[in-house]
């Protein structure tokens, strides 16, 4: 890559700090915007911003076009040259009401960032995305070995995913304290618990089968009254590693969870490898739970609660995400309709 200028240095880092502290922007939304910014350097050869050309539009789009993703080698996805796009964007915006780049950049020179018609369409194109059956989740659950405390832990984990439907970096940071087995209850204080952009949600356990729940409520009762753990220690706490016979090794339960949710989904993808299915994430969970509240609720009121349970403020976004109609299926709906009335 070319050699950064100290000027660009001192400009990308006044526009994170305003995305922070201004924006409230979180910190994986500032990686996202730096490497969309290293990008925008490479495309114009780390040319000084105050040079700025609105012609450094079409460039990131070739550099884009050109550019390969740095693990598998293959050319950027629709959604990642869109998203860099916007970024970028975004930045020029700011760029151009900064002291010193006001005869240079202007409002309107951002829109030669903007993706074409065609990419944005294909950027934010639906996609059917698989997800494990209610089936299917309990053959694999079933199938999770139990004989020992790091076994029984991945297997509560799997029981957690599907009795709750939360995310992988909040149950990654969830403690006892935030678990009330006789409700049946969860509470995601974002104040402990990453959620996604730091929301509180109220989470209830998920009428499904009663095997998820036993062997939950198994684990939280072994962590209390064997382990000893208490309010501040780990749900799913990670292992504790230490020499044995000259072998580095697991030597028991660390009081700490994960730092992220990447060894949770390892975990999870593990079991349906197990019974030789399709690695589906916990994420998927989600999709799996969705359409089968669709299936179970009967009012309006019903579906609306199974929404916030999964942490959506809109129902909307619960039906949008997790259960579009196709085609295909809006007209059988239909004609179902005018056939039963």
């Amino acid at each position: 890559m070319p050699k950064t200028t100290a000027s660009n240095v001192r400009m990308k880092h006044k526009y994170l700090e305003h995305l922070k502290h201004a924006k409230g922007r979180d910190e994986k939304t500032l990686d996202k915007v730096a490497s969309a910014l290293t990008e925008f350097e490479k495309a114009v050869g780390g040319k000084d911003f105050k040079q700025f050309h609105r012609g450094w539009g079409e460039r990131l789009k070739v550099h884009l076009s050109k550019a390969r993703n740095k693990r598998t080698k293959k050319p950027l996805s629709p959604s990642t040259v869109d998203a860099t796009l916007a970024y970028v964007k975004g930045f020029i915006l700011w760029l151009a009401d900064q002291p010193g780049f006001k005869s240079r950049a202007r409002y309107s020179d951002a829109e030669y960032f903007n993706n074409s018609l065609k990419g944005r369409r294909v950027a934010h194109a639906q996609r059917s995305i698989p997800y494990p059956s209610m089936e299917q989740a309990l053959h694999a659950f079933q199938a999770m070995p139990e004989g020992d405390k790091f076994e029984r832990r991945d297997k509560a984990l799997f029981a957690f995913f599907m009795l709750t439907g939360a995310r992988d970096g909040a149950v990654a940071t969830l403690l006892l304290k935030h678990v009330n087995l006789f409700d049946g209850h969860v509470f995601q204080d974002p104040r402990d618990v990453a959620t996604k952009n730091a929301k509180l949600i109220d989470t209830w356990f998920f009428p499904v089968d009663p095997l998820y729940r036993e062997c939950f409520e198994r684990w939280v009762t072994y962590l209390r009254e064997v382990e000893l753990f208490g309010d501040t220690d780990a749900v799913f706490p990670k292992a504790e590693m230490g020499m044995v016979n000259m072998r580095f090794q697991k030597v028991g339960l660390s009081r700490e969870g994960y730092t992220s949710g990447a060894p949770l989904n390892a975990i999870i993808k593990t079991a349906f490898r197990r019974v030789q299915m399709t690695p589906f994430t916990p994420h998927e969970f989600r999709k799996t739970l969705a359409r089968y509240g669709d299936e179970t609720c009967s009012r309006m009121e019903q579906l609306k609660a199974w929404s916030l349970n999964l942490g959506h403020e809109h129902l909307a976004t619960t039906v949008n995400s997790y259960i579009p109609v196709s085609k295909e299926r809006q007209g059988e709906l239909i004609k179902g309709l005018r056939q039963s009335s």
